[in-house]
């Protein structure tokens, strides 16, 4: 007999989803081929890989949803985030009469915003800009690229929330 570990993190039950999934990218990526090189049961096979792939966004979905809404597993990290955020913004713009009503309190050491984190800062931005000139450059060729604009994406929310953590942490939260 196995006994489940106790741990106070949530394990992802096991599941048939990405098995399928996968299956169907198979299928879909053999029935394109065979439909670019016109071969018989081409539009079959990548139909049924379209329609499995589908299939297995829906019910993973729901399993996901089913987790997060009903069980609560997704739901302690995203309220811990939000109470680190929380706590330190409170912390900083009303700061408690048992620390001297001052932010930050006596003795603590505020890291200078304006050295190594604003080098990062930089650094980070200056390679998004790096990006949207390739970006450009991208668009006024004729490349298929959707790979780099769903990756130049990410790298742009990665950007947002870095300069909303520079605002809030290093230079407001350091005054």
């Amino acid at each position: 007999m196995v006994f489940p570990l106790e741990h106070p993190y949530h394990l992802v039950d096991p599941s048939p989803w990405p098995l399928l999934g996968s299956l169907g990218a198979l299928a879909s990526t053999i029935g394109a081929v065979m439909y670019m090189h016109s071969f018989t049961g081409d539009r079959a096979l990548l139909t049924l890989g379209l329609g499995l792939i589908l299939y297995t966004m829906f019910v993973w979905w729901r399993d996901v949803t089913c987790e997060s809404t009903y069980e609560g597993n997704h739901t302690k990290a995203v309220m811990f985030s939000l109470a680190f955020f929380w706590a330190f913004l409170h912390s900083s713009s009303a700061p408690a009469v048992e620390i001297g009503a001052i932010r930050p309190p006596q003795g603590i050491e505020v890291l200078n915003p304006w050295g190594i984190p604003f080098l990062n800062t930089l650094i980070l931005l200056l390679s998004g800009a790096a990006v949207t000139w390739a970006h450009y450059a991208i668009l006024a060729g004729s490349l298929h690229h959707f790979g780099f604009e769903a990756a130049a994406r990410y790298r742009y929310s990665v950007d947002v929330v870095w300069l909303f953590l520079f605002a809030s942490i290093y230079w407001w939260g350091g005054k």
